[in-house]
């Protein structure tokens, strides 16, 4: 730090640089500066990466979407034990999808498609056997008496 000569206007010693010896330190400085000789200047914000709106989340930092969404797998794992869980897990796999940018777009998909093909053919399954069932216990006209 170089001094002022003799008669010129005192100026306020920087932040950034040590007190004079002897001098206590000023507890308006810095508690430290930046090792690469880079000073940050008062009043600036730091440069921190910016920061989602506060409640919602979007992708994972470092690039990507993340992994496989869970429900799209469980929607097509669902598809062949429990088709209507199938379906409504498809769709919220669907949303989360458009939401977070993971993959498994395909996976809920294809969950989707044959948990409604399992299901309509299990209704038509359980209307066919109901059918089968009445059918079979109406009287054609004749009497065993």
């Amino acid at each position: 730090m170089s001094y002022p000569p003799p008669g010129e206007p005192d100026q306020p010693p920087s932040p950034y640089e040590p007190p004079p010896y002897g001098e206590p330190p000023s507890y308006s400085q810095p508690p430290h500066h930046d090792p690469y000789g880079q000073q940050p200047q008062w009043g600036q914000q730091p440069p921190y990466a910016p920061q989602p709106p506060y409640g919602q989340y979007g992708p994972p930092p470092g690039g990507g979407g993340g992994g496989t969404n869970v429900m799209a797998v469980l929607s097509l794992v669902f598809a062949f034990v429990f088709a209507p869980a199938g379906i409504v897990l498809g769709h919220l796999a669907k949303r989360q999808i458009r939401q977070t940018g993971e993959e498994g777009g395909q996976l809920a998909t294809w969950g989707l498609v044959l948990s409604y093909v399992f299901t309509a053919i299990g209704l038509l399954a359980c209307c066919g056997w109901i059918a089968v069932a009445i059918w079979a216990n109406s009287d054609s006209g004749g009497s065993y008496n």
